[in-house]
């Protein structure tokens, strides 16, 4: 695995992002965590109220000879909102931004030209409102955040919101799970 690449997205709360990205065939680690905010090492507490400009993301390492950044991108559009400003579902606030935090100008490139693509098929009927900036510093979130999902499928947010997107996932990209 000499060509990993790292892939830091946004979009709502990252038990869901991190449930299905663990799945995906050529993923090889995913972290919940806080970037691109202004409050150094924030608690989760502290992400919550908002006030540290931070957003929810994982931090996706993948090789990049199984899977491509497009292919990345195409599953995080398929299981978030890319149109609603600040929110996902019942979640809101700045925290939950759809965004994607490049670490390369290729990076970059790519995110906006499948945005417009995106944009041009007209998927959602509304504008998308993903930004698309660098990557500020990534704070990994407290411990119990990290696999919440695998660890608690049972408990009530992750039944309503997470197991939903998962299973969307799982049907929609059967061919790209692991083995």
């Amino acid at each position: 695995m000499s060509n990993l690449r790292t892939a830091t997205l946004g979009g709502g709360c990252f038990w869901c992002l991190e449930a299905v990205f663990d799945q995906l065939e050529g993923v090889v680690d995913v972290v919940s965590g806080y970037s691109n905010g202004e409050v150094p090492n924030p608690s989760y507490e502290q992400v919550c109220r908002g006030t540290t400009g931070h957003a929810e993301v994982v931090k996706v390492v993948f090789d990049a000879d199984v899977i491509s950044y497009v292919e990345i991108l195409g599953v995080f559009f398929s299981i978030h909102d890319p149109t609603t400003l600040n929110r996902q579902g019942n979640d809101v606030g700045t925290q939950y931004r759809s965004g994607i935090y490049t670490h390369s100008e290729e990076q970059a490139r790519i995110a906006k030209e499948t945005i417009a693509h995106l944009t041009k098929e007209d998927l959602w009927g509304k504008p998308i409102v993903t930004e698309v900036v660098p990557a500020g510093v990534f704070y990994a979130a407290e411990d119990y955040h990290q696999e919440y999902f695998a660890h608690n499928p049972g408990q009530g947010y992750c039944m309503a919101v997470v197991s939903p997107k998962v299973s969307k996932f799982r049907k929609q990209f059967a061919a790209r799970l692991k083995k």
